[in-house]
């Protein structure tokens, strides 16, 4: 296929290709990093979150950053529109476009 279709790069394809594209496909949908690292059954899920704010997200660098560590306090700054960045020890960093 690769020949017939003057690609070379169609034999680099490989399972892992798909997963990594269903993962940021995923986590661009729902946002969800719990949910995308469940679905993977994987450790992590920070290289798919990269890969779809490098796809999908506008490169303005304008945010406001929250820090949370009760449930309560990360639900309701998930709901007032911040997102995810990442977790540090038991502080949950989260941020928001300005």
């Amino acid at each position: 296929m690769a020949s017939k279709l003057q690609n070379p790069r169609l034999p680099k394809i490989s399972f892992h290709t798909f997963r990594n594209c269903k993962a940021a496909s995923l986590h661009h949908q729902t946002k969800d990093p719990y949910y995308v690292k469940q679905f993977l059954d994987h450790k992590s899920t920070e290289i798919y979150i990269t890969i779809r704010r490098t796809i999908f997200e506008p490169s303005s660098d304008e945010y406001t950053v929250k820090v949370a560590k009760e449930p309560d306090d990360i639900k309701s700054l998930l709901e007032a529109g911040f997102e995810y960045v990442c977790n540090k020890e038991e502080f949950v960093f989260l941020r928001k476009r300005k």
